[in-house]
């Protein structure tokens, strides 16, 4: 062993002690990398830089964008929505169709962003039919890790094993330097999944019965204060029919009358691809069609006055009608604090609808909850207000303006969508990105960037946007590692480790071998990311088919699929440590659940993975 080799032996040592022990972060160890190696002489300040420039660090980039656009637009949502659809109250078939849905989604965009896009879907689903949160936040997990056995797209690891191959294939002046295809990891991803399922559903047993409500949130949802001021009770939508003499008239006009005691809260309008809210402001015109969403308080003859007098049609009005529009329309409790110019006024007096965009619906005034003829009370210091209107009315309120300050606000602005309306536009983009790759047109990074242009063109997501997708401590993650790659390779030490491996079972088989390098992948994804494993193994792999002049696809697919098998600890992966705390598990959980999950991939892997990549090239 030569002294360059030692000293980065003693490096990659070093690292992979701090990434276990998650001192310093992931990305400030990948820097010291970064700064430290050229120290040892194997590699130049240029080459432990150059991966800033690598064509795979873009198209990872690229894809975070890409994924950001199906999250904002709410395509994720609307999967999580038709399976709570169809899984209906069967906990089996909710645990087969999450894990598919998750695993389809994973495909095409970041297991970590499927996965955080899953779990409050999953709470919800557990608190609607009574099922252990426990029993749906690992398998998601799983799917999400699944999902990265796919497509050539679906996690960093596949990309940095095929960039590796691509350049073997390219030194060894091979016919064909392109590497994997988009669907190259299918066929072993869809039986995997399969396998996933099954064991999940018998595994699931195991798992501790965490109640679904010990995991859901404190603050408060739009149902809880529907509930606590029986809002249920109170709401009526009316049309304005064609020919109304409202017609073209000012919302004021319905001060007058028999509307002064009603609240006018919103007005949903046709518009094109549904409808949108209009803020009910003094001096908005309403229009045939309009729909008018009404406060009637207890006044239960006002409804009937004031359509006797305008010729309002009254429609049906469901107790979801609040949460069913919980995109455009938002709730919060707010206070009337001491040097408020509200004090000794009303509502109605201090024009607060005119100021904030926002409409009074409620007031509580210590214990006592007053719920009639609200825009006429004097309000007094410490008042509480339920307030609704837009989101962004909402978030702007500032004592100075609206003498109130904010106390809480709805939990269901978390889940409203930023861009809402451009689902088409963001799948379209995809599927033009997905068609390339496949078909093989431009290259991947090319495809990519494409398709984030065309997002972008199509105000899916600006670049303010696109900047705080990208998950850039896994970006310099991966660069700080790659330069490992260059280095062991220069001063012998992939050749000694090769030539190690192959002393060890070398005698046993190809088969045999294939085992070795899945169980020393996913037992090093035990204790460093999984990005950083496939940079160190597939130089491995690959150098070990050479010596053996068999084909190198095999040896690297296998350390791509062993990359992804990280179901054994909660910090293999950032997708298992997301799901720790809802579903209340332990490190022991992931042990007795993950490990036979893995020893099961790998004998599917080692079997299936010379069948569909034979080993003589």
């Amino acid at each position: 062993m030569n002294t360059q080799l030692a000293l980065v032996l003693l490096l990659l040592g070093a690292a992979i002690v701090m990434f276990a022990m998650n001192r310093p972060r992931m990305d400030v160890v990948a820097l010291l990398m970064i700064v430290l190696l050229p120290f040892t002489g194997a590699v130049t300040v240029n080459q432990t830089l150059s991966g800033f420039s690598d064509g795979n660090i873009v198209l990872i980039a690229a894809l975070f964008v890409i994924g950001e656009g199906l999250v904002r637009t709410g395509v994720a949502r609307a999967l999580g929505d038709w399976l709570t659809t169809k899984a209906g109250a069967s906990e089996t078939r909710l645990v087969a169709l999450l894990m598919v849905v998750v695993c389809t989604l994973g495909a095409t965009m970041s297991s970590t962003a499927v996965t955080a896009i899953f779990i409050p879907v999953a709470l919800r689903m557990a608190q609607s039919t009574g099922s252990s949160p426990s029993r749906l936040m690992m398998p998601i997990s799983v799917a999400a890790l699944v999902s990265g056995m796919t497509t050539l797209i679906a996690t960093a690891p596949n990309l940095v094993v095929n960039a590796e191959l691509s350049r073997h294939l390219e030194a060894t002046q091979a016919i064909d330097t392109t590497g994997f295809r988009f669907f190259t990891f299918l066929p072993f991803g869809a039986p995997i999944l399969v396998i996933a399922v099954l064991y999940m559903l018998f595994a699931r047993r195991f798992l501790p019965a965490a109640t679904a409500t010990a995991t859901t949130s404190a603050r408060p949802r739009l149902a809880d204060w529907i509930e606590r001021y029986g809002l249920k009770a109170r709401e009526s939508r009316l049309r304005v029919p064609a020919g109304s003499v409202l017609d073209g008239k000012p919302v004021a006009a319905l001060d007058r009358g028999p509307a002064r005691d009603l609240h006018v809260l919103a007005i949903e309008r046709a518009a094109r691809g549904g409808r949108r809210i209009l803020c009910p402001t003094a001096d908005v015109e309403l229009a045939a069609g309009d729909i008018l969403l009404v406060d009637r308080g207890h006044d239960a003859g006002a409804v009937s006055a004031l359509q006797a007098s305008f010729g309002l049609e009254e429609l049906p009005l469901s107790g979801e009608y609040f949460r069913d529009r919980a995109q455009e329309l938002g709730m919060a409790e707010v206070m009337v604090t001491a040097d408020s110019d509200l004090v000794g006024s009303t509502v109605s007096k201090a024009q607060f609808r005119t100021r904030t965009g926002l409409t009074v619906i409620g007031l509580r005034r210590g214990d006592e909850s007053l719920c009639e003829r609200l825009v006429d009370e004097p309000l007094k210091i410490g008042d509480t207000l339920l307030v609704l209107g837009p989101w962004k009315a909402i978030a702007r309120v500032r004592p100075a303006d609206s003498g109130v300050v904010a106390l809480e606000v709805a939990s269901d602005v978390d889940e409203v969508l930023p861009v809402p309306g451009k689902a088409w536009q963001a799948v379209a983009c995809l599927l033009l990105v997905v068609g390339l790759m496949i078909f093989g047109l431009v290259p991947n990074v090319q495809a990519a960037l494409i398709g984030c242009i065309l997002m972008g063109a199509l105000g899916v997501i600006d670049m303010k946007g696109a900047y705080r997708a990208i998950d850039w401590k896994t970006i310099v993650l991966i660069v700080g590692m790659l330069p490992f790659s260059s280095a062991l390779q220069a001063t012998g030490g992939v050749d000694l480790m090769a030539d190690g491996l192959m002393r060890i079972v070398g005698d046993m088989g190809n088969h045999a071998i294939l085992a070795a390098i899945f169980l020393i992948t996913a037992t090093l994804g035990l204790f460093i990311s999984n990005t950083a494993t496939a940079v160190l193994m597939a130089p491995v792999a690959i150098a070990i088919s050479a010596d053996l002049k068999l084909s190198p696809y095999p040896f690297a697919m296998i350390v791509a699929l062993g990359a992804s098998t990280a179901f054994m600890t909660p910090v293999s992966s950032p997708v298992n440590t997301l799901v720790v705390t809802p579903g209340n598990y332990t490190f022991g959980d992931f042990v007795k659940v993950g490990v036979p999950l893995a020893v099961l991939v790998m004998i599917f892997c080692v079997i299936a993975v010379p069948i569909v990549l034979p080993f003589q090239p």
